[in-house]
């Protein structure tokens, strides 16, 4: 192993309730939608990419108009993040300080542009994070994102920790393993490397 890459929500922090305040204020504001985003629609679409997830919780409105609405919706939460970020896992800034001097670590994600740079600012983890890329710069599959980071970063054996299902199929795309994160919003029973808790990276991945 030469490095790891880290998912954000459900694996680094849980920000459901600031995206869901934001995103309904967009709606509010910039549509004619009587819809309310709860935290557990949020849970169920987070990790998917953009388009999945405006095809999901936007399906009363035509196509062009999904995407629209969804990137207004971004533009509030990032801003919104600014002020009200969400809440990091216990352990996650003691376990990458000491994981950072081991290895390289890196973020991959399927959000928007901007949304990894508010998490690592308002969170203090820019000290930490050597790279970071997101479907809203790619605009390809996670596995491809994966892909693209390790060869901007020259990297050869890297881990990624996730904590959905989908993040398993990038893996499985981009040809590295995979550690599931058990208490984020996800379920991979079938997953071979797991952690109940972000702390145990500390002694997981000293394993390899």
């Amino acid at each position: 192993m030469d490095s790891i890459i880290f998912d954000v929500d459900g694996t680094l922090w849980d920000s459901t309730d600031s995206v869901a305040r934001s995103w309904n204020l967009a709606i509010q504001e910039n549509s004619s939608l009587d819809l309310t985003i709860t935290e557990n629609a949020l849970q169920q679409v987070f990790g998917k990419t953009m388009t999945e997830i405006a095809d999901t919780l936007f399906s009363r409105l035509p196509e062009k108009e999904r995407i629209k609405l969804l990137e207004v919706c971004f533009q509030y939460e990032n801003r919104y993040l600014e002020t009200h970020p969400g809440k990091l896992y216990d352990g996650v800034t003691d376990t990458l300080a000491v994981l950072s001097g081991q290895y390289p670590l890196f973020i991959v994600s399927n959000c928007q542009k901007g949304y990894i740079e508010v998490l690592l600012r308002t969170c203090s983890l820019e000290p930490f994070i050597k790279d970071h890329l997101c479907f809203g710069e790619t605009q390809t599959s996670k596995g491809q994102t994966i892909l693209s980071l390790m060869k901007r970063n020259g990297l050869k054996n890297p881990v990624y920790v996730g904590d959905t299902r989908g993040d398993a199929d990038a893996c499985a795309e981009a040809g590295i393993p995979f550690i599931f994160a058990g208490y984020g919003f996800g379920d991979v029973p079938d997953a071979k490397m797991r952690i109940s808790k972000f702390t145990d990276l500390k002694d997981f991945v000293f394993q390899f």
